[in-house]
């Protein structure tokens, strides 16, 4: 493992912005209600329009979700993932420092999908975009950009797990499925034996993470730091989940997958189970 931290203030990355080995990345992508549900939309005009300077963005939604995937949102294979970051100018040697402009856990998907083509030199800035402006930092607007390398993505598959996997989890008493949802959302239904860690619980009002003891009773509340139970982390689209399982690895687990496909995946089929 990196001795990466997987969190970074907005004060290291301003006094790091200069480091040539350093790649900043913006993941934003927008949801807004629609007429047939969520609308998605990549967040490239709001990159445009304001970024950290050096900035530059990645299209999670058509460059790394797979269209053929079991869900919106399924990671892409490791090909595709390392064409796509290594013409962004992400090589092996770099530093990658993660970021959105609403609420993290793009940021906190970008950071999973690097962990799971087993990469972890990678830190989502603690708090984002807002905490930068907080912080009173410039913002700068355009298009920037790095000169294409080579990335080598080494796949994790134990970081990741389908819709078969987790049928076969429901029943198992060394897993424990963490829903990720908010508990409106959890209480109206979830795959049965799941525990609620919602993702908005692990930040404050500020958007920066709570301080580690908080996460950790909130966590051990739930389950979630038992030694004899293996972590699997979901949501709705497999994005808020990858907050918890970086808070969950931050806490000392190394053993957590997420559910790619989330409820998505799972409520696609209507004769698999739902807990209220």
């Amino acid at each position: 493992m990196s001795d990466v931290p997987r969190h970074v203030s907005v004060e290291w990355l301003h006094e790091h912005l200069a480091d040539p080995t350093v790649r900043v990345l913006d993941g934003t992508v927008h949801l807004s209600p629609g007429d047939d549900g969520p609308r998605i939309e990549p967040g490239r005009a709001s990159y445009e329009q304001e970024h950290v300077p050096g900035a530059v963005f990645v299209d999670q939604v058509s460059a790394l979700s797979d269209p053929e995937g079991e869900a919106p949102f399924a990671a892409v294979g490791p090909d595709r993932f390392a064409a796509v970051v290594g013409e962004l100018g992400v090589g092996d040697e770099h530093r990658v420092v993660v970021y959105d402009s609403v609420n993290g856990i793009w940021a906190t998907r970008l950071w999973w999908q690097f962990g799971l083509e087993g990469f972890d030199r990678v830190s989502v800035l603690d708090g984002g975009l807002d905490a930068w402006r907080a912080a009173g930092f410039e913002t700068t607007s355009g298009t920037e950009t790095y000169p294409p390398t080579t990335f080598t993505a080494r796949r994790r598959p134990d970081r990741i797990r389908s819709t078969q996997d987790v049928e076969a989890a429901v029943d198992d008493p060394d897993v424990l499925l963490v829903n990720a949802l908010d508990r409106g959302l959890f209480a109206q239904g979830h795959i049965p034996g799941s525990v609620n860690v919602p993702f908005d619980e692990l930040v404050g009002p500020d958007g920066r993470m709570r301080p580690i003891e908080e996460l950790r009773e909130l966590l051990a509340s739930v389950g979630a730091l038992d030694a004899g139970k293996r972590p699997v982390t979901y949501c709705g689209g497999g994005i808020a989940a990858t907050a918890v399982a970086l808070t969950l690895m931050d806490l000392g687990r190394d053993d957590v997958a997420v559910y790619d496909g989330s409820m998505n995946a799972w409520t696609a089929d209507p004769g698999r189970p739902l807990e209220r």
